[in-house]
Formats: structure tokens, C-alpha cells, sequence
């Protein structure tokens, strides 16, 4: 299930991953992910203490956010990083690792692409989605998050004007299968959108619902 939370970062954040996003002295990609041979781009040198502080940036935004909680229920979350494409430079199209290792190993459940700069500035760089019979090209604004399943075959567009600006990481859910996480979504969200409109009964019922199915499901 595919979502996307239009401000997760706040204008100021923003701003900060940009102004460091000019003068850091990038990688090379393939550095996390040596094998592949259409991984073509550039990713932030972790060992970098301003690389560090503008991970920590976008971990504290995902992990303050309501919606990230009701979608994913995190247990985990792999240091994110900050990716950068010039012209010429895209991500073929691949499914994400099943475990991101490091001291705390994190089981890859639900992957995420937060766009740092103006779409406006770059041409192609979409994030490609293969769903089903269909793909969803994704491409918003600065501060928006995508959050979709890691079992989705996905790509980068190719870049041909400016530079596309991302961070990336990846999540590890107390709620493993995705079918799971999406009926816990949809009672979630049927609550907070209607559950002013119901009489009590009928809240404690549908909690009663979620809470035994958060229950069942719910892995330490």
C-alpha cells in the first residue's frame, strides 16, 4: 500500500538538508549495493559528521510523525541517507534488500523516499512503482514522504536536467506482513476521520477490533 505525507519536514529542515547538500563531497552509490550495476548515483559518506546530523534530521521527522506510526508501527529505522542524481544518473529497477546490517540489524518492511528539493528544478528523477498491471511515477514536493512496501519492484528515473535531491531509508514494522499493516491503517484512519460521528458503543467496538488485532499481530 502506497502512501504519501505531503510535509514531513518542515520548511526550515528543508532548507538545512539543502544548504548541506551543497557542500558535502558525495559518494559514490555503489558503495551500498556493489553488485548492481544500474545503481547510478550519488549517496552522503556517513562518516561525515554533517552527514550524520542531516540523517538524524530526517529520522527525528519520521519518528515524531502520527501517520508514520499508524501506517508502519516502526521498530526499527536504518540510518537514513541522503542521495543525490546529476544528469545522466538513475536507479534500475530492483526490490530492496530484505535486512539493512549494522549494529542493530533492521528488517526491511516498508521503504521510504522523502524529496528534498523543487520538482521544478529537475527533469525525470521520478520514483517508478511497478503495481500490479501498472506503474505510479512519484515525483513531489521538498519535504514530502513516500512510504510503500519493500516487496515493490521500483526504479529511478533517469535525471536529464538539474539535480534530484532524496533521502532514503528503511523500516522495520512490529506488524511484519503488508496486508496486515493496511487493515490496521484502515480502521486508524476510519477512526480518526469518523469516529466523532459514531455513537460510543460503536468506538469501543471498532477499538475493541484494532486492539485484539494489534495484539495478535504485534511482534516484539
Amino acid at each position: 500500500m502506497l502512501h504519501i505525507i505531503q510535509e514531513l519536514l518542515t520548511p526550515e529542515e528543508v532548507k538545512h538538508l539543502l544548504d548541506f547538500s551543497k557542500t558535502h563531497l558525495f559518494a559514490d552509490g555503489k558503495v551500498s549495493n556493489e553488485e548492481f550495476e544500474m545503481k547510478n548515483n550519488l549517496q552522503s559518506n556517513m562518516q561525515d559528521p554533517a552527514a550524520q546530523q542531516a540523517s538524524a534530521i530526517v529520522q527525528n521527522a519520521l519518528v515524531r510523525n502520527e501517520f508514520v506510526r499508524d501506517i508502519c508501527h516502526p521498530k526499527s529505522l536504518a540510518a537514513p541517507m541522503i542521495s543525490k542524481y546529476v544528469p545522466g544518473m538513475h536507479y534500475g529497477e530492483h526490490v530492496d534488500t530484505h535486512l539493512v546490517v549494522g549494529n542493530l540489524p533492521v528488517r526491511v518492511d516498508v521503504s521510504c523516499t522523502v524529496f528534498i528539493n523543487d520538482p521544478e528544478n529537475y527533469d525525470g528523477g521520478e520514483l517508478v512503482l511497478r503495481m500490479a498491471d501498472k506503474t505510479v511515477k512519484i515525483k513531489e514536493k521538498p519535504g514530502a514522504a513516500i512510504l510503500y512496501p519493500s516487496t515493490q519492484f521500483h526504479h529511478v528515473a533517469p535525471v536529464t536536467r538539474g539535480e534530484r535531491i532524496a533521502a532514503i531509508t528503511f523500516i522495520q514494522s512490529h506488524i511484519r506482513d503488508t496486508g496486515q499493516r493496511s487493515i490496521l491503517f484502515e480502521l486508524q484512519d476510519y477512526l480518526h476521520e469518523y469516529g466523532g460521528s459514531l455513537t460510543a458503543e460503536a468506538q469501543m467496538q471498532l477499538e475493541y477490533v484494532r486492539t485484539n488485532l494489534l495484539r495478535m499481530w504485534y511482534e516484539d
